[in-house]
């Protein structure tokens, strides 16, 4: 059977751009497409304007600390408006720079609905085309809670819209989403609740990298309601009434959920093409990113295993690779690095305390970093590794502090390489740092499964 394309990708994300630029400079004819946002999530309404944002509260914090520092200066006002605007036009550049890459790279690129109508054949805004080999790389969507008055709240997708800065925001969810924004509009001047069903925040996270967060969070003058659930929004006029678990009520002028995310699979005409989904409406796949159906193929978000955008981009270039480059290759999701861009940042890499084998070897150090010597702001960095007691290995590390995501990034090598902690304690540090503390730390805090372990929870 003659197609019309070697490969159709659905879906213009971080997965599905990165798939279809590499397989088309392979020499395959490949076609993708996009009916939303060029790449995706990521650049659009996630990871790239969130960092934007962080970076512009971050300004304002960093005029509060100049003080310590000799500078007379006030803090002033945020032209939210203004940012929004400088914002969006650096949006548009990267959508543009997608395009161009795959335009560069040979692909036809379609600004269009796809959905499927047979294991062959796709939908494409009202015109039809074949492929041999298509790929599902449709990302995933926020959700909002089925609670009563639930439409008065925002998800993270208005958020990077909204006309202007709201005054008093309570944010729903304590993962990744949730501490970010709060740590967002806590530092462009508003005041915000936290509100999370677990006693910490970052469930899945290393315990002391929890309780140190939350520490900081609250030193930070966000207001924290761990252990309650929302029941109830309603709109009280000048303000919106969110109802808690335990009785309480806060008022605000935004109510932000952060409560999760759902693969994209709805409406794709996945049926029609025999793709089977998991209840959560995710597409399983095998270690080669096959569904069900061989030559249809899912990657990123929409396979719900490890939501990261450097993952997907990395599953995209493998797929293309196999398939196409003669270059067969897996990618591994042992040892993926994350980072969490609240204020203060926090990054990890490997297991956590709570995952390590009984009887690994802890190394801790928390201390005040030398900006806030003079800064005079409380806030305390926290270093922590973890070694298997049999190899010497380091099989976890974790950070929460000014420049977390870029230190981790390195650390992050040593630990793919199978650094031991003997290739940590003879590297010299740089000085001063405080990334030289990752190398420096010599007194063992406890080992896991003792006594000390347990008394540190």
């Amino acid at each position: 059977m003659t197609f019309d394309f070697d490969l159709f990708v659905i879906g213009g994300g971080s997965a599905g751009v990165r798939l279809a630029r590499i397989a088309a400079g392979h020499g395959a004819k490949v076609a993708i497409a996009e009916d939303r946002f060029w790449g995706g999530t990521c650049v659009n309404i996630g990871c790239v304007p969130k960092k934007l944002m962080v970076m512009a509260a971050e300004y304002g914090l960093a005029a509060d600390d100049a003080t310590g520092f000799g500078w007379r200066m006030a803090r002033g006002t945020h032209d939210w408006p203004g940012f929004i605007r400088a914002k969006n036009a650096e949006i548009a550049r990267l959508n543009g720079a997608y395009t161009g890459l795959l335009e560069r790279a040979g692909a036809t690129i379609f600004n269009a609905r796809a959905t499927m109508l047979d294991a062959h054949t796709i939908d494409v805004g009202g015109t039809n085309h074949t492929a041999a080999r298509i790929a599902i790389a449709t990302g995933g969507h926020p959700i909002r809670p089925d609670i009563p008055g639930g439409e008065l709240g925002i998800i993270s997708d208005d958020a990077f819209y909204l006309p202007e800065r709201p005054n008093r925001v309570v944010m729903i969810g304590g993962g990744y989403i949730g501490v970010e924004f709060a740590g967002i509009f806590n530092g462009l001047g508003a005041k915000v609740d936290l509100v999370y069903r677990q006693p910490l925040p970052l469930r899945g996270f290393d315990a002391d990298l929890r309780y140190s967060l939350a520490e900081a969070l609250d030193a930070n003058g966000i207001t924290l309601h761990p252990g309650h659930a929302p029941l109830r929004i309603e709109d009280r006029g000048d303000a919106r009434r969110l109802h808690l678990s335990n009785g309480q009520h806060i008022d605000a002028d935004c109510i932000f959920f952060a409560t999760g995310r759902a693969p994209n699979t709805a409406g794709l005409g996945l049926e029609r093409a025999g793709v089977a989904l998991a209840p959560s409406g995710a597409i399983p796949i095998d270690e080669g990113f096959h569904t069900n159906i061989p030559h249809i193929f899912a990657l990123g978000d929409v396979t719900d295993r490890l939501n990261l955008t450097p993952v997907a981009t990395a599953e995209g270039h493998a797929l293309a690779d196999t398939l196409f480059g003669n270059k067969p290759r897996a990618v591994s999701l042992n040892n993926v690095a994350s980072a969490v861009f609240s204020i203060p940042p926090l990054a990890t890499i490997g297991v956590t305390e709570d995952e390590a084998p009984p009887g690994s070897r802890i190394f801790l150090t928390r201390f005040t970093a030398m900006r806030h010597a003079l800064s005079g702001r409380a806030r305390k960095t926290l270093m922590k590794l973890i070694v298997d007691a049999t190899t010497d290995r380091v099989i976890g590390a974790h950070m929460l502090g000014e420049d977390a995501a870029e230190i981790m990034q390195g650390i992050a090598i040593a630990i793919t390489a199978g650094a031991t902690k003997a290739d940590f304690d003879r590297t010299i540090g740089i000085h001063p740092t405080a990334a030289e503390e990752f190398v420096t730390l010599r007194t063992q805090t406890r080992l896991t499964g003792t006594a000390d372990a347990k008394a540190a929870e």
